[in-house]
C-alpha cells in the first residue's frame, strides 16, 4: 500500500491553534481585568484599613494588562502573553495582600488565591515556560512580601493556606501543560484527518497517548490528594497499634477522605483539655469532582479546629456546611451547585474518654462486648441547599476500655456481588465488625477486606470505600 503523507507544517498547526482558542482567551482576559477591579469591594468590606493600597495594586495590574491588550498588535504580543501578564500580576498582587493579613483573613483569602489558579488551570492554554515563570514568581513574591510585611510565623503562614495554595498551583501547572498538549495534538490530528482519510490508525495511537497522559495527570493528582491525608506516623502517634484504615478509591482519585487532628483547648479555670478529632467523609461523585470536594472539606475541617467559637463536632459541621455552600455558590449568578458531602465527626476527650459525635447522613458504630450501638446522624448533607438548613445535633456518650469505634462511608455496604449480584448491605457489614471486634485491629481490617473482595468477586467496585476503626 502506498504511504500517504499526512504531515502538517507546525506553522499551520500553531496558526489554527491560535484561531480556535484566541477568542476564548480574549474574553477571559477582559473578564479578568474587570473582575480584578470589581473585587476591591470585597477588600473594602473585609479589610478596610488596606483597601486603598489593594485598589492601587489592582488598578496597576488591570491597567498594564489593558494597555497591552489594546496595543498587542503594535507591540507584536499574543493574547496568551497579555493573559499571562494579568495572571502573573494578580498572583503577585495576592502575595502582597497575604503579607499584611492576620490568620483569619489569610484563611479566607486562601480560597481566592486557589480560585485564581484553578480557573487558570481550567481556562488557559499556554506553553509550559509561562507556567514555570508563574510558579517561580509566585513563590518568590510570597517570600519577599512575607519577609517585608507579614506578622505571622512561617508555620502559621504555611499551615493556614500557604501549603494548600502551592499544592493547587503545582497541580494547575501540570493541568495546563497537559491541556495545552492535548489541545495542540487534537488540532493537529483534526487537520491531518481533513487532509486524508487514511489516518485511522494514527488517530487511534494518539487517542491512546492522550488517555495515558490523562491517567498520568490523575496519578499525579492522586499523590497530591494522598499528601493531604493524615500521614501514617501521625496516626501512629495518636492511636499506636489500636486503629486501622481501610481506604480503597474506586477510581485513581477518591471522593472519600479521612481526617484526624489532636487539639488542646483554651484553659478554663487554668485547666486545658486534650481532644482527638477524627472524621470520615463521602463527597459527591467519584474521581476528579469528588477529589476537589475532598480538598475543600479537609481544609475547612482544619480551619474549624482553630476557630474559637467552635466547641463541638456539631458546631464544626455547621461551620463546614456554611463554608461549602458559600464557596461553591459564590460568583455563579443564578446557578446553584448542589455538590456536598456526608460526614461523621467525633471528638474524644483523652482524659475522661467522653465521645462527642455529629454526623451528616453518616452514622457511627460503637461495639462493646460484642454488642453494636449506632449513633445516628442528621438526615442533612453538608452543602444542603434546602430552604431550611437545620443545625446539626451533638451526641455525647461515655466510652469504656476496649470499646471499638467505627467511622465509615456507604461504599462498603453498597458493593454489588454475591451469588445473586445484590448489595452487600449494612447488616452484613455490621456482622463482620461485631464478629471481629475482640481481635487486633489489623486482623479486623483483613476480615473486612476479605469479606468485601469475596463478595465483589469479578464485579467492578461501584463506589469509593473508607472504613476507620479505633479501639479505646
Amino acid at each position: 500500500m502506498k504511504e500517504i503523507s499526512t504531515t502538517i507544517p507546525e506553522s499551520i498547526v500553531k496558526e489554527e491553534f491560535t484561531r480556535t482558542t484566541e477568542k476564548a482567551h480574549i474574553i477571559a482576559c477582559w473578564i479578568g481585568i474587570v473582575l480584578n477591579l470589581v473585587w476591591f469591594l470585597g477588600d473594602y468590606l473585609s479589610i478596610p484599613e488596606y483597601w486603598i493600597p489593594f485598589l492601587n495594586f489592582r488598578i496597576a495590574v488591570s491597567g498594564i494588562t489593558l494597555f497591552l491588550l489594546l496595543l498587542k498588535h503594535k507591540l507584536k504580543l499574543s493574547i496568551y502573553d497579555c493573559l499571562f501578564v494579568l495572571v502573573l500580576g494578580i498572583s503577585v498582587q495576592n502575595a502582597y495582600m497575604w503579607s499584611v493579613m492576620d490568620i483569619p483573613h489569610l484563611q479566607k483569602h486562601a480560597f481566592a488565591y486557589m480560585v485564581l489558579f484553578i480557573g487558570v488551570g481550567m481556562l488557559v492554554l499556554w506553553e509550559m515556560k509561562l507556567s514555570i515563570i508563574l510558579l517561580i514568581t509566585t513563590i518568590i513574591s510570597n517570600i519577599i512580601f512575607y519577609v517585608l510585611n507579614s506578622p505571622l510565623t512561617v508555620d502559621e503562614f504555611i499551615t493556614n493556606g500557604g501549603l494548600l495554595v502551592l499544592t493547587v498551583l503545582i497541580f494547575c501547572v501540570f493541568l495546563i501543560r497537559n491541556r495545552y498538549r492535548l489541545t495542540y495534538k487534537e488540532i493537529k490530528s483534526r487537520l491531518e484527518l481533513e487532509k486524508s482519510k487514511a489516518l485511522i490508525e494514527i488517530q487511534k495511537e494518539e487517542v491512546d497517548e492522550k488517555n495515558e497522559e490523562i491517567i498520568s495527570s490523575l496519578r499525579y493528582a492522586k499523590r497530591l490528594q494522598e499528601a493531604l491525608l493524615p500521614p501514617k506516623n501521625l496516626l501512629d502517634s495518636f492511636f499506636k497499634e489500636n486503629y486501622f484504615i481501610l481506604y480503597s478509591p474506586r477510581d485513581i482519585v477518591c471522593g472519600d477522605f479521612y481526617w484526624a487532628r489532636k487539639i488542646k483547648t483554651t484553659p478554663i479555670d487554668g485547666v486545658s483539655k486534650n481532644y482527638l478529632l477524627l472524621a470520615v467523609a463521602d463527597c459527591t461523585g467519584h474521581g476528579v469532582p469528588g477529589a476537589f470536594m475532598s480538598l475543600l472539606g479537609s481544609n475547612f475541617l482544619h480551619q474549624s479546629a482553630v476557630e474559637k467559637n467552635i466547641n463541638s463536632p456539631a458546631d464544626a459541621l455547621d461551620f463546614l456546611n456554611q463554608k461549602i455552600i458559600t464557596t461553591l455558590n459564590h460568583g455563579y449568578g443564578d446557578v446553584e451547585i448542589r455538590d456536598g458531602m456526608d460526614i461523621s465527626l467525633v471528638a474524644i476527650d483523652l482524659e475522661s474518654k467522653n465521645l462527642a459525635y455529629s454526623g451528616a447522613n453518616n452514622p457511627i458504630y460503637i461495639v462493646r462486648d460484642k454488642s453494636l450501638e449506632t449513633l445516628k446522624a442528621n438526615k442533612q448533607a453538608i452543602g444542603n441547599m434546602n430552604d431550611v438548613v437545620l443545625p446539626y445535633d451533638n451526641v455525647v456518650t461515655q466510652l469504656q476500655p476496649n470499646d471499638c469505634i467505627y467511622l465509615f462511608t456507604d461504599g462498603y455496604a453498597d458493593q454489588f456481588g454475591g451469588a445473586k449480584g445484590k448489595k452487600l448491605m449494612r447488616k452484613q457489614f455490621e456482622d463482620v465488625l461485631i464478629e471481629n471486634s475482640d481481635k487486633p485491629m489489623h486482623v479486623q481490617k483483613l476480615a473486612l477486606e476479605t469479606t468485601f473482595n469475596n463478595w465483589k468477586g469479578d464485579l467492578e467496585q461501584v463506589d469509593d470505600v473508607c472504613v476507620v476503626g479505633v479501639r479505646i
